[in-house]
């Protein structure tokens, strides 16, 4: 299926690991300009390197902080009218909300929701004058299915999630579409980060949890980043200015609702 964006241009943040390099490969496998932003130059560079070596598409980079002024505009200057923006971004670690500071608190708004909206609110015009754009932000399941220890995650990516349903509606007449892609459980770095923030003296093992977090999905498995960034395509192509406002469970079957 051609997917109707080769040669638009897409800015992808966290696109140097995980999920955010398997959007970033996928898109530049249909044909798209893309750049990837994150924080590590090293990490980057390789990225870049191997997805262009992948796809046969030259793939740019950005060392930018999203939670920052200064990250952003970093990012904008290395690709300043993107189509397709992808806003991704670690969650924040597990724990007990008594002991979380505000300081916690502005950290996860500002890596979950702040940056993100503010990336928006840079590249939305510009879509909307030039009649197309496609805005990602790959949320998380907790949005729909919160778990007490990532109170910090539900909190951030619900603002997020609450501010993109009145926006979203607003845009779409322009060929603007904003969503929300929503990862269970996947076998990413981050997913190890979550579980090792999980572990306690005289408790399961890491590979005990994580053999478990992977078995009770209904799918049996841990989802692949690579299916992430299918989905993730598919949303931004020219076939997909019907869907709009959206949250998009990709979790293997395990929210347990009807809708």
């Amino acid at each position: 299926m051609d997917l109707g964006i080769r040669g638009r241009h897409a800015l992808v943040f966290g696109g140097s690991k995980g999920m955010g390099r398997a959007c970033a490969q996928q898109l530049a496998s249909e044909g798209v300009d893309v750049t990837i932003a994150a924080r590590t130059e090293s990490t980057l560079a390789q990225a870049a390197r191997e997805i262009a070596q992948a796809t046969g598409t030259p793939v740019r980079f950005a060392v930018a902080d999203l939670t920052t002024d200064a990250g952003r505009e970093a990012a904008l200057s290395a690709c300043p009218a993107p189509d397709i923006l992808v806003n991704n971004a670690d969650g924040a670690p597990p724990g007990d909300f008594r002991l979380w500071t505000q300081d916690d608190w502005r950290k996860a708004l500002d890596s979950m929701a702040l940056g993100p909206i503010d990336m928006i609110r840079r590249v939305v015009d510009g879509m909307m004058q030039r009649r197309y754009g496609r805005i990602v932000n790959i949320v998380s399941r907790s949005v729909k299915t919160p778990q007490l220890e990532l109170g910090l995650s539900n909190g951030a990516r619900s603002c997020l999630v609450g501010f993109v349903a009145g926006l979203a509606r607003q845009t779409v007449r322009y060929n603007v579409t904003i969503n929300n892609l929503l990862p269970g459980v996947f076998a990413t770095d981050a997913q190890r980060h979550h579980i090792e923030g999980m572990l306690e003296p005289g408790g399961k093992t890491f590979d005990q949890l994580w053999a478990e977090r992977g078995s009770n999905n209904p799918a049996g498995r841990y989802g692949e980043p690579e299916e992430m960034g299918a989905l993730c395509a598919y949303i931004c192509a020219a076939q997909s200015g019907y869907i709009c406002g959206q949250n998009i469970l990709i979790d293997g079957g395990a929210y347990p609702g009807t809708y």
